[in-house]
């Protein structure tokens, strides 16, 4: 499926996404695209002055990654992520809606060590209650209360915003919950 994802998601115009994350980054941030698919979003990133590194869990997509934005994508699981207090960002654009909910919070635990103190998580989930397969892969959507639940369980998160979306892909009318969280301490 990797080629057909990249072909329905490089030209989503982002910038709308971007702006509440990158907002409250400092001038050339470290930033980590946790799950970059076809790494559209590094690249932005990457075109703006930031730092950026990059993970995926499909090889196709980290080949795809790698040649559009010219940096060495890992292929890495977020399951795997192991830095401390390395970035200033961390971008979680539509990748944690296909980690297993009972291991969300190890994974989230993981974001929250490799963003320095101050850092700025954004993540999206495909907007629902329930935990769903579709063509072979997983979903765990995600509602504000169960958002709410999730980040109450670290007392070092500020919910700095919250917000729902439309999905901007054509023939797509789905919703989207967007997080932004930054780790006080």
């Amino acid at each position: 499926n990797a080629l057909k994802f990249f072909e329905s998601t490089f030209n989503v115009e982002m910038e709308s996404l971007y702006l509440p994350f990158l907002r409250y980054l400092p001038d050339h941030a470290f930033i980590l695209d946790l799950g970059c698919g076809s790494g559209r979003d590094t690249l932005a990133f990457k075109n703006k002055g930031y730092q950026v590194s990059a993970t995926d869990y499909s090889k196709e997509l980290v080949d795809k990654a790698r040649c559009l934005t010219g940096i060495d994508v890992r292929f890495e699981s977020f399951y795997e992520l192991s830095e401390q207090n390395q970035y200033d960002g961390v971008w979680a654009c539509a990748s944690l809606l296909h980690c297993e909910r009972e291991r969300l919070a190890e994974v989230l635990e993981k974001i929250l060590k490799a963003l320095k103190v101050k850092g700025i998580c954004y993540m999206s989930f495909k907007y629902g209650a329930g935990d769903r397969y579709k063509d072979g892969r997983q979903f765990a959507d995600m509602d504000e209360s169960q958002a709410q639940s999730l980040l109450k369980k670290f007392d070092n998160i500020l919910l700095l915003q919250q917000w729902i979306s439309i999905d901007k892909r054509p023939n797509h009318n789905e919703d989207w919950l967007n997080i932004v969280f930054q780790k006080i301490e």
